[in-house]
C-alpha cells in the first residue's frame, strides 16, 4: 500500500491576511458560495459585497434562489466577539425574512449559546447558522477550505415553540409534514444534487434549481390522487423570456427527462410552468416507498435538465419576434412534413 499522507490544519492568516480584502473576495466567488451552500443545505446566488442594507453593510449579500429572500453572511477570521453578534441582530431588525451565516474561525460556547437561542426563539421567517471556517493541505497540495456547523435552525425546537404558540397541526398536516420528511431522507440518501428544507405540512415542497426566482416543486393531492413536478419561473422581467428559451429545446429536454412535459404559459399570473403529473395516492403509506423512488428520480431529472440551462440562459437572447418567428417555422414544417431544415 502506497504511504498515505497527513493533514495539517493550516493558519487561515497565512491564506487571507485581510477578511474585507482577502477572505470576503474569495468566498462571493461562485464555487466557494457553493462550497458554504452545500453545508447549509440553501442555494445562493450573489448580490454584491461589502453593499450597505439600510443602516448596517453585509459582508457578503445573496440571495437564496429558492425563496429569493435574503442571506446575509458576516465573515471573521477571529474567534466570534459581541459586536458582531450585535451586528447580526441588526440585520435581522432590518429585514422581515431572512437567512443570516456568521461564519468565523472558533466559536466561543456563549455565541453558540445564543444562535440556538435565536433560532427557538425567532419565528421559521428568520434563521441563524454559525459556521466556523477550516483549512487543510496535504503535503504540498493547496490549501482545502471546510467548513463546520456549529448552530443551525433546529426542526425540533420550531416544531415545539410551533405548539407553544397554540399552533397544533390537523391531522392531515401531520400526513404532508411526515410525507416530505421522509423525501428529504429519501434525497439525503441517494446524495441527490437537489437540496432538501425542512419539511412543512404544505402539499408543496419547494427546491433550488440554480438561479433566483426559478425553483423545483413537488406537488400532492389526496382529493384528487395526483402528484406532480414543476419548474416555476416568477420574475416579473426574466420569466417569460427563460419559458421560451427553454421552450426552444423542448425536444431535447424532454428526451434527457424521458417524459412529454406540460409547458404552461401563465403571464396573467405572472408564472410559467413546465409540469409532469402521475397518479399517487399520498395517504396510501404503504405505497410511500415506491411514490418517493418516482418523486426523488423526477426532481433529480428536472434538476439535471433544467439548472444548467437556467443558469447560462439570458434572457435578452429572447424577443417576441423571435417566439414568432420560432412558431412560423414550427407551423411551416407540419404543413411540410418532409421538408428537411438545417
Amino acid at each position: 500500500m502506497s504511504d498515505l499522507g497527513t493533514l495539517e490544519k493550516l493558519d487561515l492568516r497565512s491564506v487571507w491576511e485581510n477578511e474585507a480584502r482577502d477572505f470576503t473576495p474569495w468566498l462571493a466567488q461562485e464555487k466557494n458560495l457553493n462550497l458554504l451552500g452545500d453545508t447549509i443545505g440553501i442555494e445562493l446566488q450573489l448580490d454584491s459585497t461589502e453593499k450597505s442594507v439600510g443602516p448596517f453593510n453585509a459582508d457578503v449579500l445573496c440571495k437564496d434562489t429558492i425563496d429569493d429572500q435574503w442571506v446575509l453572511i458576516e465573515n471573521q477570521l477571529e474567534r466570534t466577539d459581541h459586536p458582531h453578534l450585535g451586528q447580526l441582530l441588526t440585520y435581522a431588525a432590518g429585514l422581515d425574512a431572512v437567512t443570516i451565516v456568521w461564519v468565523a474561525r472558533q466559536f466561543s460556547d456563549q455565541h453558540r449559546s445564543a444562535l440556538d437561542w435565536l433560532n427557538k426563539i425567532t419565528d421559521e421567517d428568520i434563521n441563524f447558522f454559525g459556521l466556523e471556517i477550516e483549512l487543510w493541505q496535504i503535503g504540498d497540495s493547496s490549501p482545502a477550505p471546510k467548513f463546520n456547523i456549529v448552530s443551525k435552525p433546529n426542526d425540533w425546537s420550531e416544531t415545539v415553540s410551533s405548539a407553544a404558540r397554540g399552533e397544533e397541526l390537523s391531522e392531515s398536516d401531520k400526513l404532508r409534514r411526515e410525507y416530505w420528511a421522509t423525501l428529504k431522507e429519501r434525497l439525503e440518501s441517494r446524495e441527490s444534487r437537489v437540496q432538501p428544507r425542512t419539511p412543512r405540512p404544505n402539499s408543496w415542497a419547494r427546491y433550488a434549481v440554480g438561479r433566483t426566482r426559478c425553483r423545483l416543486t413537488a406537488r400532492i393531492s389526496s382529493r384528487n390522487e395526483k402528484t406532480s413536478v414543476e419548474l416555476t419561473l416568477t420574475d416579473e422581467e426574466e420569466a417569460e423570456p427563460l419559458f421560451h428559451l427553454l421552450q426552444a429545446d423542448r425536444e431535447t429536454i424532454e428526451e434527457e427527462i424521458g417524459k412529454e412535459l406540460d409547458w404552461q404559459p401563465k403571464p396573467d399570473m405572472k408564472r410559467f410552468v413546465v409540469a409532469y403529473e402521475w397518479p399517487a395516492n399520498p395517504t396510501d403509506r404503504e405505497a410511500w416507498p415506491q411514490q418517493h423512488r418516482k418523486l426523488a428520480g423526477m426532481l433529480d431529472a428536472f434538476h439535471r435538465a433544467f439548472a444548467p440551462r437556467l443558469r447560462q440562459s439570458n434572457p435578452d437572447d429572447w424577443t417576441e419576434k423571435t417566439e414568432e418567428s420560432s412558431m412560423q417555422e414550427a407551423n411551416v414544417r407540419d404543413e411540410n412534413p418532409e421538408t428537411t431544415h438545417l
